[in-house]
């Protein structure tokens, strides 16, 4: 790609020296770095949802615009997100909430949600249904991307320059973004779950191995969402044949 100029002064740039972290939370060196080489749309992307047994994993890709237009948007960018944005897992419930509902509605981000069903993880394994849904969520970008940057240490089969970083989520700005809306949007669709199958505890684990989850689905067996060829369900149907 050829290196195209860019005009990110300080004065323009949220992303100055003075707002970038020392590894105590998700900066944007990485997007920096890119930007000044001429990348102009860099998309970071997470999932949640990967090692649950039960419904889909959910993936979100983020791009975070590299200039501000003016000095107001610039100090509300770098307020309560810049402060409070990191890996989801980092943080509460009600804080990924109440940060996902920031993130989605700023004009200065820019969002796609990419979902896999179980049937379909069965059927050609999870990592591969992750970078399905990473491949989704990009698709609905308004933007078309030049870049990626993924949580993990995979690629993803598309003409696109990639860098995978493991834990991305907690040294990304817009990993760690992407973590939070991939979250609460699958948490939103576990509650739901929890609505139609209520004796599994769906609202409380959100599908994953935990105790509780392993006791009621024993209890009662698989459901329809539960992912068949996942150690604990797929030993609880052999059993049964």
């Amino acid at each position: 790609m050829q290196s195209v100029k860019t005009n990110h002064t300080q004065k323009e740039s949220v992303f100055s020296r003075k707002t970038i972290s020392n590894g105590v939370r998700p900066n944007f060196n990485e997007e920096k770095k890119l930007w000044k080489r001429g990348y102009k749309y860099v998309v970071g992307l997470d999932e949640a949802g990967r090692g649950c047994l039960a419904a889909p994993v959910v993936a979100a890709a983020v791009i975070v615009r590299s200039k501000l237009k003016s000095q107001r948007s610039k100090s509300q960018f770098k307020s309560q997100i810049f402060k409070e944005v990191k890996d989801s897992k980092q943080l509460s419930s009600k804080k990924r909430e109440e940060l996902c509902k920031l993130v989605t509605k700023n004009p200065l981000i820019e969002w796609g949600i990419g979902k896999v069903s179980e049937k379909v993880i069965d059927k050609i394994n999870i990592l591969e249904a992750t970078k399905l849904a990473m491949k989704k969520a990009i698709e609905k970008l308004k933007k078309k991307p030049d870049f990626l940057i993924i949580d993990g240490n995979f690629k993803i089969d598309l003409p696109i320059l990639q860098k995978s970083i493991i834990k991305g989520d907690e040294k990304v700005f817009s990993c760690a973004t992407a973590s939070i809306i991939a979250k609460v949007t699958r948490d939103r669709i576990m509650r739901k779950y929890h609505k139609k199958y209520p004796q599994y505890g769906f609202d409380r684990h959100k599908g994953y191995g935990t105790k509780l989850h392993l006791k009621m689905l024993k209890k009662y067996g698989p459901c329809k969402i539960h992912r068949k060829s996942f150690g604990p369900v797929k030993r609880l149907l052999t059993k049964k044949t």
